[in-house]
């Protein structure tokens, strides 16, 4: 958490990340005794905890990236044309060819 002018603790930032709803920073100790409710949370509205010990974050809980595309077939359908690709097009050159 930020310190104010006077020593005494300032809330935490909201978050910049468009993605996240709203991100919470919160103490070890608590997220150790409501670690499941909140990892029910984070599935469920999609905020984000920064865990902190002595007011130093050291994790954060996001929920995962479920738009992930896959690395085999995320290209399927994207075809617009089948040509021959191994043919030349002797028109595309004109008098060049």
């Amino acid at each position: 958490m930020a310190r104010s002018r006077r020593g005494t603790k300032a809330p935490p930032a909201p978050a910049s990340s468009l993605d996240a709803l709203e991100t919470i920073e919160i103490k070890a100790g608590v997220f150790k005794n409501t670690c499941l409710e909140l990892m029910d949370d984070v599935n469920e509205n999609g905020r984000e905890y920064v865990i902190t010990k002595h007011g130093r974050p050291v994790a954060k809980l996001v929920p995962p990236d479920r738009g992930a595309e896959r690395a085999f077939g995320f290209l399927r359908g994207t075809v617009v044309r089948q040509d021959d690709i191994v043919e030349p097009d002797f028109d595309a050159w004109g008098e060049l060819a």
